[in-house]
């Protein structure tokens, strides 16, 4: 697959690297000379975006035409000072919008050393990253690029979502600069819906305990 590459700082490096390595054709484009960013979005069939949040329009702008109804990765973050400042939309909203391309967001989580791990993998798992997009045969080829990092894809939902990941990565990029674990904030997937030792126990203060506990001092009486 040939992999333009709109920026030349180090997730661009990163990523690119780890692309090379697994056979795509890669080209990345930084300010000068005139007419890289153009170039690298005409010689890609996927076109990432990774410059910092407050140079993407004059990049999309400097890219041209040929990013319409490219698939257009979104690594962005639109962070500033440590604060988000996206407006009514997502940042990749305005991204498929100035572009015309296929937009998907994803890896706008990780530090770029953790994408040149070979692979990411901790606690014995692989590393997650959430995916946000419209387009089917967008994600799919965006999944695929996961998957070359040795990385699994999750489904984030539509690019209306993806605010939800610019989101979060404001909240845990604060949390890691603080001193705290960002994964400590989450229980395992098994307690995603509550203790799995107290499947159906009702929980105190529910509806339904209540109501037990009525009826046994009913018993009682």
């Amino acid at each position: 697959m040939r992999i333009g590459i709109l920026g030349a700082g180090n997730m661009a490096d990163a990523l690119g690297t780890q692309w090379t390595r697994a056979g795509h054709r890669v080209r990345t484009s930084g300010r000068a000379p005139a007419g890289a960013f153009a170039e690298a979005a005409a010689f890609g069939e996927v076109v990432l975006l990774a410059v910092r949040h407050e140079g993407v329009e004059d990049t999309l702008r400097a890219a041209g035409g040929s990013l319409a109804g490219k698939v257009v990765v979104d690594c962005t973050n639109p962070i500033v000072e440590g604060e988000l400042v996206t407006g009514t939309t997502s940042a990749a909203q305005r991204v498929a919008e100035l572009s015309g391309g296929r937009v998907v967001k994803a890896f706008n989580l990780c530090h770029e050393d953790v994408w040149r791990m070979t692979p990411p993998v901790f606690g014995g798992s692989p590393l997650v990253v959430p995916l946000c997009g419209d387009d089917p045969a967008a994600l799919a080829t965006v999944e695929s690029l996961v998957r070359d990092l040795g990385c699994v894809p999750a489904a984030g939902g539509g690019l209306a979502r993806a605010g939800l990941l610019e989101a979060t990565a404001a909240l845990v990029i604060g949390l890691w600069r603080g001193g705290a674990d960002a994964r400590g904030i989450l229980p395992p997937l098994a307690y995603a819906q509550g203790d799995p030792a107290q499947k159906g126990r009702p929980s105190a203060g529910s509806p339904i305990a209540e109501s037990t506990a009525s009826a046994q001092k009913t018993i009682i009486r």
